[in-house]
């Protein structure tokens, strides 16, 4: 079977269903200018994951971060393990430092965090290896690809919400002296209790994920739970040593470029995949919107050389009168988006404007992940999803 491409023409989910129905075994490599990760298959199931050229042993790592493993002995069971030329994890039960399931137990966490992170990758080269098996793999596992398809697409849609809430990087967190709950019992699940006994006011969201033994999604959710009900709560920040001072309006209306310009990009690969290149409709509609701004948002490949000029975009912004400009263009691209999307219903159907909306709901998550404060306090992400929304309940009108 010969497979290979890039992710922005095909799918992460779309490969995992094609392999998982043809029941295939290989290795699927996946790799950018600067991160690569392998998943091996057995018969359509998923058995193995790894992220190549990391810098560090990521199950060492992990288990030092997790307070599972002190730093002398890690350097030890490395220093064996280079040495014997034996799997670390293997190592580390031949010091009678874990035992077999513990390990198991890691790199099953392990596996399933790389092979969900995939999901999120939107740019990439990919080839499958059918037939190849994974190299110096320690233990194999199990997953049902299937399963794992389903677990993946939930997560993308429950991290949108979680991103939502929880609080920036530099925020201080501690369990809440007086929680807001008119109940006199409070229920928690295990996540939530776990995560409690590390919150303790002197750590951050990344500090939670790097101690928790849960995953970074499993941690962040079990996070935006505790917060929406009150048990959580910020109680100052950690002090940024580097005393760098940034610009908030061209950091925010870069975010405004990218985003709006790959989301209209996700809209016109629908229509390239279900009408051809060589389709002019979408073309014909979105030029209709061309003018002022909305000339810096054609909607082409963010990787290509077509992508206008950002510091032009910016002088161009910035020629508008300050107290209106965030504002009116906003606005533009709330009518640009929302009316492209009701495009793609009148013109591919049902089925293509909900890959449509999945497809641009994903390119919020990486500005909410990186600067969530600020995407939030100038209102990009309610006008984003205002835009969506309103695609949405004019589809549901024509539908009925």
């Amino acid at each position: 079977m010969s497979l290979s491409g890039n992710l922005k023409t095909v799918s992460f989910p779309d490969i995992l269903q094609l392999l998982a129905t043809g029941k295939k075994s290989g290795v699927l490599e996946i790799k950018t200018s600067t991160r690569q990760k392998e998943v091996a298959f057995k018969n359509g199931n998923i058995v193995y994951a790894s992220s190549v050229n990391s810098s560090e042993d990521l199950l060492g790592q992990m288990l030092l971060n997790r307070g599972k493993l002190s730093k002398k002995d890690l350097e030890r069971a490395i220093t064996l393990h280079k040495q014997t030329g034996r799997q670390l994890g293997t190592t580390l039960i031949d010091m009678n430092l874990f035992e077999k399931h513990e390990i198991g137990e890691c790199l099953k966490l392990q596996i399933e965090e790389i092979v969900y992170n995939l999901f999120s990758w939107k740019d990439a080269e990919f080839y499958f290896h059918e037939g190849m098996t994974p190299k110096n793999a320690p233990f194999l596992i199990d997953l049902s690809t299937m399963n794992v398809i389903m677990e993946g697409t939930r997560r993308i849609d429950e991290w949108l919400e979680i991103q939502k809430v929880i609080p920036p990087d530099d925020v201080l967190l501690a369990i809440s002296r007086s929680p807001k709950t008119k109940a006199e019992e409070i229920t928690v699940s295990i996540d939530e209790f776990s995560l409690l006994s590390l919150i303790n006011g002197e750590r951050t969201l990344p500090d939670l994920i790097n101690l928790s033994s849960m995953g970074e999604f499993v941690t962040c959710r079990a996070l935006y739970r505790l917060i929406v009900n009150n048990l959580v709560e910020v109680v100052g920040r950690r002090e940024d040593k580097s005393g760098e001072s940034e610009d908030e309006e061209e950091v925010i209306l870069s975010i405004i470029f990218n985003l709006y310009n790959s989301s209209l990009y996700r809209i016109r690969v629908l229509f390239e995949e279900i009408l051809g290149e060589e389709n002019t409709r979408l073309s014909v509609f979105v030029a209709g919107y061309r003018g002022g701004l909305m000339n810096y948002f054609p909607g082409v490949d963010p990787t290509s050389d077509m992508v206008p000029s950002f510091e032009k975009f910016l002088t161009a912004v910035r020629a508008l009168p300050a107290p209106v400009r965030l504002q009116a263009l906003l606005r533009d691209l709330d009518t640009l988006l929302a009316d492209t999307l009701q495009f793609c219903f009148d013109v591919l159907g049902h089925g293509a404007f909900r890959a449509g909306l999945s497809a641009v709901k994903q390119e919020i998550s990486s500005p909410l992940a990186v600067r969530r404060e600020l995407v939030k306090r100038y209102g990009i992400e309610d006008n984003f999803f205002k835009a969506i929304k309103r695609a949405d309940k004019v589809v549901k009108q024509v539908r009925g």
